[in-house]
């Protein structure tokens, strides 16, 4: 066999090892969100306790991801990847096991293994496909959320065929356990790979740039947003009369939709001199379809198309904005670390927040208004951050 022929088996190795870990970075935590009802009424938990199953992974994601820099230079990336995989498929089984306390604590060991997987698959991707980083970033974008979809879809047809929720919950374990099996080949490559230097984590000047502080809000609020939206879209559907399966379905419909301004966005980016208008408009998006579930909710397959693909567009765009404002390497890299701390602590105080104010006022009306006036806020940033500069220039 040649030695083209071995690479190229390699890297096709790789590509699918990638997409297969991919595949887990969402689901198992969105798959839950179906299941909440179910949860809260078994468990006596309330809106804003079951809200915290929804924060726990993003707080571990704000905690862990710093972190995960170390653990490749010291284990290798590969790895590295391998434990967050083992990480995923334990706290699956722990949160499965019949015990509140579990669920709490396997959500928190899960939540740990996918803030590795987040940091380091990009990562990984730079350092092996630096000439179709673009490509591959789509490919992952898209795998993530076409098993998010397949996940919120599934968990509710599952929990009623007689597996209950905590069975449902455990059937999503089979997507790490794939990504175990598809990564096993690139255990022994374990050279170490830095992602940053220590200086572009604590770079102080970038805190003190009002333009860095406007892409960071304008991702941050997304989060906060998205993840509101994620966690409690099944209740408020079946609180406006829809069925488990069919708010399980929606949920999945909405994780689609994110993953669609992927193929289009970049096609229209290149062709203007800012993107003021374009960033404006997708948070609208959200701002129009959270009024419209609250006003409109029998048009439900609108709003949650609608909000998909605005949500999506911003975080696209976000992550676009980190590059373009960013005047050097080192500092897109110090500016990518302040918008992932600050936008994961905002994402992780919305779901409970919202959960409460639900407990208090007894509807979702008041929640998704919150959710309308916060997406207006983050029209302004975007607005902001989508002006043509950079930060430290004019």
């Amino acid at each position: 066999m040649s030695t083209t022929t071995i690479a190229s088996r390699r890297n096709l190795l790789l590509i699918a090892g990638i997409l297969l870990i991919a595949t887990s970075l969402r689901v198992i935590f969105t798959g839950a969100a179906p299941l909440l009802d179910n949860i809260r009424a078994d468990y006596g938990l309330t809106t804003a306790q079951t809200g915290l199953l929804t924060t726990l992974p993003l707080l571990a994601f704000g905690l862990i991801s710093p972190l995960a820099a170390g653990f490749a230079r010291r284990f290798g990336m590969e790895r590295s990847l391998f434990g967050a995989l083992l990480l995923m498929c334990a706290g699956i089984a722990v949160r499965s096991l019949p015990s509140p306390v579990m669920l709490y604590v396997g959500t928190a060991i899960l939540g740990a293994g996918i803030a590795l997987g987040n940091v380091l698959l990009p990562g990984l991707i730079k350092r092996d496909f630096s000439g179709h980083v673009a490509k591959m970033v789509g490919a992952y974008s898209l795998t993530m959320g076409g098993a998010a979809a397949l996940g919120s879809a599934l968990v509710v047809p599952l929990a009623l065929s007689g597996l209950g929720w905590h069975g449902a919950l455990l059937a999503l374990m089979v997507f790490p356990l794939i990504g175990l099996i598809a990564w096993l080949p690139q255990w022994r490559n374990h050279t170490p790979a830095p992602l940053t230097n220590a200086r572009s984590l604590h770079d102080k000047g970038i805190w003190r740039s009002a333009l860095a502080w406007q892409v960071t809000l304008f991702l941050g609020i997304n989060s906060l947003v998205y993840y509101v939206i994620i966690g409690w879209l099944p209740a408020i559907l079946i609180s406006h009369g829809y069925s488990e399966s069919q708010a399980g379905s929606l949920h999945g419909l909405l994780q689609l939709a994110t993953a669609a301004p992927g193929l289009l966005i970049p096609l229209v980016l290149h062709k203007l001199k800012d993107q003021k208008g374009i960033a404006i408009a997708v948070a609208l998006m959200c701002a129009v379809s959270a009024i419209g579930y609250w006003l409109l909710p029998e048009q439900a397959v609108i709003w949650t198309l609608i909000f998909g693909f605005g949500s999506g567009a911003t975080m696209i765009l976000g992550l676009t904005f980190i590059g373009l404002r960013a005047g050097s390497a080192h500092q897109a890299a110090a500016l990518s670390g302040m918008a992932q701390s600050v936008g994961y602590l905002l994402a992780a105080c919305g779901p409970p927040l919202m959960g409460k104010i639900h407990d208090v006022s007894g509807d979702w009306h008041l929640p998704l208004i919150a959710i309308a006036i916060i997406s207006l806020l983050m029209a302004v940033f975007g607005g902001l951050a989508g002006r043509a500069r950079e930060i430290g220039g004019r």
